[in-house]
Order: structure tokens, then C-alpha cells, then sequence
């Protein structure tokens, strides 16, 4: 068995009252606590997605990583083409603050994305 000594330190930020209250719950408690956190984690960011496809654009997959979200997306030309659609691409995506105030979405562009890494 750990000792406290071992038991982590909360991150900055989490409220004293929950750094207090989540080391005397169970396993299942815990797990349980994950999941409705995820839930509303996933509340929160559905309803000021920066991730919108634009015009001729697919998102195929958006998944929510630590610090960005990962997109895959495709694109159609506005005229067509003979290699339509074109994709699926990797993005990197993040919401970064301005220093002037308020944010920008930023898309990294990371590569192609093969069918066996769909």
C-alpha cells in the first residue's frame, strides 16, 4: 500500500475542497468521478467549439487531446478536380490567447493521414 507521502499533489487550479475530497473516495468513486468530469468537460467544450468545418470540408475525427485537438478532416475544390476530395489531413488545433485580448484558433498543419491510421 502507497504511504501519503506518495499520494500526488492536485495541479494548480483544482479548488481546496475537492483536493481534499477526491483522496478519500474509492477506486470506483474515482473512476466514476473520471467519466462525469469527461462528460462535462465534453458539455463545456461543445458548446464553444473552436472546430468548425469550413467551406467544401469534411471533419472526419476530432479528438480532444492534452493541450490541443487532434483533427482529421478532408476538402473538395470549389470547382472540382479529378483528384477530389483531397485528404484525409492530420491537424493540430489550439485556441490560443492574443495579446491584445480575447483568442485565435491556430490549425497546424501535421501531414496526410494513410487509411491505416484512420
Amino acid at each position: 500500500m502507497s504511504s501519503p507521502a506518495d499520494e500526488p499533489t492536485p495541479p494548480e487550479g483544482v479548488p481546496a475542497e475537492l483536493a481534499t475530497d477526491l483522496p478519500q473516495l474509492t477506486p470506483d468513486e474515482l473512476r466514476n468521478t473520471i467519466i462525469y468530469a469527461q462528460e462535462l468537460l465534453q458539455f463545456h467544450d461543445e458548446t464553444a467549439s473552436p472546430i468548425e468545418p469550413g467551406p467544401n470540408e469534411d471533419i472526419i475525427r476530432a479528438t480532444e487531446r492534452d493541450g490541443y485537438t487532434e483533427v482529421v478532416k478532408r476538402t473538395t475544390c470549389i470547382e472540382g478536380c479529378d483528384d477530389c476530395p483531397h485528404g484525409p489531413y492530420l491537424y493540430h488545433v489550439k485556441e490560443e490567447s492574443r495579446p491584445e485580448g480575447g483568442t485565435k484558433v491556430r490549425w497546424m498543419f501535421l501531414g496526410e493521414v494513410y487509411p491505416d491510421e484512420e
